[in-house]
């Protein structure tokens, strides 16, 4: 069985800032259903992890995110095992989805498949203008499937359609223009554009973040009233914490300008 250091090295800094490498996936990083039980494990354990504020995650080369999911596994599947393998790829990219702190993913090449769909289960895309995006499982015999699910949300119906019943390949200009991606940098800006990102969000509450995690969740999930009335308890809750009075009393002392 895969442990979570096999295919997963983390950094932690001082502010809590964690920082996942997906390795020994070979140049493209690529997941088998190793790769997959590996990640999951330790996505799921920082979660568990107190003081985490925001979890980045990388490929090991440049030249991909994630590939997608391993053509030579899946060339041996029947319907069990290729449910079971699935099932495996779902719970990976639900341990993304669910993680308490911002996920970011970092996208300096190839974006593919189940790769793709991992992506759409981060919180935030920052893209390299040289990434490339595609969903191409229709051009080997299959489906795509699972967090799929989420492209019409993100992108809308048509381009998910195109995207899913085409298999075709689109740009990193184009992933912005249709909202795949957050931010596009040149490669050699693409770390400063994450680091960017990181300053802003450690400049929230903790804790407010992971509340506004949930409540994103339950607006994709929810009926719009149901949604509404939902956040009420979740912000009456915000107060059993010191955030709100922290933050709110820092801005009331912020410096003010002179008066001419």
């Amino acid at each position: 069985m895969a442990t979570p250091t096999d295919h997963a090295r983390i950094d932690v800094d001082s502010p809590g800032v964690a920082r996942l490498t997906i390795c020994n996936a070979g140049s493209m990083t690529i997941l088998n259903s190793k790769v997959i039980d590996s990640l999951r494990q330790a996505i799921e354990t920082l979660g568990q992890r107190k003081g985490i504020r925001a979890l980045v995650i990388q490929g090991e080369t440049e030249k991909a995110f994630i590939g997608g999911a391993d053509i030579k596994e899946m060339a041996t599947l029947q319907q069990g095992s290729a449910e079971a393998f699935i099932t495996r790829l779902r719970d990976l990219c639900e341990a993304a989805r669910m993680f308490p702190a911002p996920v970011i993913a970092r996208i300096p090449g190839w974006c593919l498949g189940g790769g793709l769909e991992f992506a759409l289960c981060c919180d935030f895309r920052i893209a390299s203008n040289q990434a490339k995006f595609a969903m191409p499982e229709v051009k080997v015999g299959i489906p795509s499937v699972i967090h799929a699910a989420m492209l019409p949300r993100v992108m809308g119906t048509s381009r998910a359609r195109w995207l899913v019943m085409t298999g075709a390949t689109i740009g990193a200009d184009t992933a912005l223009q249709w909202s795949l991606v957050d931010t596009v940098a040149a490669p050699d800006k693409l770390d400063a554009e994450v680091e960017t990102l990181l300053t802003e969000l450690l400049e929230c509450g903790a804790e407010a973040l992971a509340a506004q995690k949930v409540l994103i969740r339950k607006w994709d999930e929810l009926p719009l009233t149901e949604a509404v009335n939902a956040s009420i308890p979740i912000f009456g809750r915000s107060f059993l914490t010191d955030e709100p009075h922290k933050h709110m009393q820092a801005f009331i002392n912020r410096p003010r300008p002179a008066k001419a």
